[in-house]
């Protein structure tokens, strides 16, 4: 009898957004007159920028005719769209990065779920509280983690992210080999700073360990003394792999295309202590299992490093950032405390009460959906999540309509 991957069978049920839409469906046919406004999504909502678009259909157009046409594509993205990327993201920024250190994949979620399986079964691993899923449940279905307990996995170290610490992590008293960091942080829209990633990159040395950092919502940092980039840290490159992706800055959640960074020096050793080269095992790995992300897609994607590209990717954060600030404002005017906003596109609320309560006050008083924090982890209780990706219109109404609920409830 062909038998299953018993780790799956760890994974705790995730009722998170399977609960949501069950609440939001009983609101609706309880209000069939009650539009709501969903403010917990993590999706972009405007449109691809005009330059990405026409390049998009001018490589299409070139996939046409025999000269333009492109088969296979190399798995580790073509030279046009790596050297844009280091250029731009990197070299501009300070950091040392060589193209054929950057791998051009489908998105950065793929990524920093795949990164696990070149790493040993029996390595420690430190993941963020709350924490963006993918982290933790890839590391269970490879069998790192014991059983959940307490809606907790035995075997993790967590890095708790609180009101107490600014949301920002410290590092752990006890050693780990492998980190994974979020700034600006899904969810908490936490942004860490120079010195406080410098303390990261020296632990991450002193224990040879290494950092998984997810650096997906950079484009919203407009706070120029933050980094945006792990490798403008000193030290960065000798233990830090960066994770990338297209889909907030230019709205590619659903064109997909995202890269990862691993400098050729990273090296892990194996069981006799022998070093080997972590970009190397990625790269057959990525070779092995991937065959590239299209051509007309990467031609859109290396538009975004065109004057006219980061014009418009600037005025598509700036939009999102505006967004974000009037849930900010709002949120403060109403008394509660709340981090993110200001570089992120995510408003993390301490509600001072459960996560769900709050959630039905919003659905059922305001007609909003956000996220509760619950969901996130044990850190998340207490905390929703407000999402700035919607149109401007119904950012507005609905924090009006939160605050006409929750003034009426004082």
């Amino acid at each position: 009898m062909t038998r299953i991957n018993e780790n799956y069978l760890k994974l705790k049920a995730s009722y998170l957004f399977s609960d949501i839409a069950k609440r939001v469906s009983a609101f609706q046919e309880a209000n069939p007159d009650k539009p709501i406004i969903k403010l917990g999504i993590g999706d972009v909502t405007e449109p691809l920028p005009q330059t990405c678009r026409d390049a998009l259909h001018e490589a299409v157009d070139a996939m046409g005719t025999s000269k333009g046409f492109h088969g296979y594509g190399p798995e580790q993205g073509y030279d046009f769209l790596r050297e844009a990327i280091a250029k731009n993201d990197f070299q501009a920024r300070g950091a040392d990065i060589d193209p054929s250190e950057i791998f051009v994949s489908d998105g950065a979620k793929c990524d920093s779920g795949n990164i696990q399986e070149i790493f040993a079964q029996d390595i420690k691993i430190a993941v963020p509280d709350p924490v963006y899923p993918v982290y933790v449940d890839t590391n269970v279905m490879a069998g790192r983690t014991g059983n959940n307990v307490n809606d907790r996995y035995e075997g993790f170290v967590y890095l708790e992210s609180t009101p107490n610490n600014g949301y920002i992590p410290s590092v752990p008293d006890e050693k780990v080999d492998l980190i994974y960091l979020c700034f600006p942080n899904n969810p908490t829209g936490a942004t860490a700073n120079r010195d406080q990633l410098k303390a990261w990159v020296d632990y991450a040395k002193s224990c040879e360990a290494f950092i998984l950092f997810d650096a997906a919502y950079v484009a919203f940092i407009r706070d120029e003394s933050l980094p945006q980039t792990i490798y403008e840290i000193e030290g960065a490159k000798d233990v830090a792999i960066e994770f990338r992706s297209f889909s907030k800055n230019a709205g590619f959640t659903g064109t997909r295309c995202a890269y990862t960074v691993i400098p050729k020096g990273l090296m892990a050793k194996d069981s006799s202590g022998a070093g080997h080269s972590v970009h190397a095992l990625w790269n057959r790995r990525h070779c092995t299992k991937f065959n590239g992300v299209s051509y007309p897609v990467q031609k859109a994607a290396e538009a975004v490093y065109s004057d006219a590209g980061k014009s418009e990717i600037k005025a598509l954060t700036d939009f999102y950032l505006e967004n974000a600030k009037i849930v900010r404002s709002a949120v403060e005017e109403l008394g509660l405390s709340c981090v993110g906003g200001d570089n992120s596109p995510y408003i993390w609320v301490n509600a001072q009460r459960p996560s769900w309560d709050f959630f039905d006050t919003l659905l059922n008083e305001a007609g909003v959906v956000t996220t509760p924090g619950a969901g996130f982890g044990t850190c998340g209780e207490g905390h929703i999540r407000i999402s700035a990706f919607n149109s401007r219109q119904n950012v507005e109404e609905a924090m009006q309509r939160i605050k006409n609920a929750l003034t009426a409830r004082a």
